[in-house]
């Protein structure tokens, strides 16, 4: 049974993944529309995603997701390496953690 949940999850996915490429083959060209949301969602997602990560930190008080984050944006902006901001933020945030 499990097997089976497994392979029906993996042949969706492929599939939803292949999809694009079967519709717009041949050199077909793709609606503005979808450009469009091809170029603004991950940056919205990637926003939401923030927003709800750090939607409790003001009322618990709990500022060392905050200053973890503000660690991670600035590491990334200053040096551009997404795994050294994720490692220097996930450090500050066990310090900050285990220290307070």
């Amino acid at each position: 049974m499990i097997i089976s949940m497994i392979l029906v999850s993996a042949l969706i996915t492929f599939g939803l993944r292949a999809l694009p490429f079967l519709i717009f083959k041949d050199g077909k060209k793709m609606p503005d529309k979808l450009m469009y949301l091809g170029k603004i969602l991950p940056s919205a997602i990637m926003a939401v995603l923030i927003v709800y990560c750090l939607k409790g930190v003001i009322t618990s008080f709990n500022y060392s997701e905050l200053l973890a984050a503000i660690v991670v944006f600035i590491t990334y902006k200053w040096k551009h390496n997404t795994m050294l901001s994720i490692l220097l933020g996930t450090l500050c945030n066990m310090l900050l953690i285990h220290l307070f």
